[in-house]
């Protein structure tokens, strides 16, 4: 079953191959939403520093009744911090407020600052590699089991393996049916970095679109599951996200295969830009 297998990343660490998503989770309903999955099979924990919710998820972790080693969890540096002396307080802050010794996986959430992202994308490269220095050492001090990135293009993970002693093992993508960045999908496996995809329903839009609820009904399964199931057979690791307990028992039921021929055709399904009350996310092109 796919809630019980791994991935293995570049430093030997085994992550699970699904993972659940606590963005837009209030930090007060996040200890229960993390229980919640947990009770529906689910091992790996992703939150950020960002989402505001880490002190609920590491409630949520420290009493889900398993042990600590038994989940995984991931967590992300905030994008405006570029300095190495705010990351080193940043990574020790997000350690105190989840209560745990260390975090399996974090991640430089984005390139450049939410304000300013995708602008003069070149003026934080200073700033990344000092980011991602403080975050090679805790990973030498143990705080961090791995560390990676999230949102980073060609240029950008370029600009850190230039420098770094310890390769990103992660990037995190905005990936989906009818966003299917192939290029950077290669880019990265070729350099042996595990690409996650997160909002791999495409924050609910994707759901609307007639031709992969047909194809969801081929398969007798729920849309959403057809989704996650998509983004596993391109090899990456999706990470659904819902407070709905029936929810999450149905994104984790992923055990069927989608068709090379599906693949396909769901590789070109119109791209979807505009995102509702999310607004418009990084597309980064290039399709299957």
């Amino acid at each position: 079953m796919v809630k019980e297998e791994m991935y293995v990343l570049s430093n030997g660490l085994s992550i699970p191959k699904l993972g659940f998503g606590t963005w837009f989770i209030e930090d007060a309903n996040a200890a229960q939403a993390v229980r919640d999955a947990v009770g529906a099979g689910y091992r790996h924990i992703d939150t950020a520093q960002a989402y505001g919710n880490e002190r609920g998820v590491g409630e949520g972790v420290n009493t889900c009744g398993l042990s600590r080693q038994e989940i995984f969890v991931t967590t992300k540096l905030a994008a405006e911090i570029k300095t190495y002396e705010e990351a080193v307080e940043a990574i020790d802050a997000s350690l105190e407020k989840m209560g745990l010794d260390y975090i399996d996986l974090m991640l430089i959430h984005s390139p450049q600052p939410w304000t300013q992202f995708r602008e003069d994308v070149r003026s934080f490269d200073e700033g990344n590699r000092q980011a991602w220095k403080a975050m090679e050492d805790a990973y030498h001090a143990g705080k961090l089991k791995a560390i990676g990135v999230s949102n980073f293009e060609k240029e950008d993970l370029e600009n850190l393996l230039s420098t770094c002693t310890v390769k990103p093992m992660v990037n995190q993508l905005l990936v989906h049916i009818s966003n299917t960045p192939a290029e950077l999908i290669a880019y990265n496996q070729a350099n042996e970095i595990l690409v996650e995809a997160y909002s791999p329903i495409g924050h609910g839009e994707v759901l609307k679109n007639p031709k992969i609820q047909a194809m969801a009904e081929k398969y007798g399964v729920s849309a959403a599951r057809l989704c996650i199931r998509y983004t596993l057979q391109l090899g990456l690791l999706p990470l659904p996200k819902t407070e709905k307990k029936d929810h999450m028992a149905d994104n984790a039921d992923v055990d069927f295969v989608i068709s090379e021929e599906d693949m396909q055709i769901l590789t070109n399904i119109e791209q979807i830009k505009d995102y509702g009350e999310f607004g418009v996310f990084p597309v980064y092109g290039g399709k299957l």
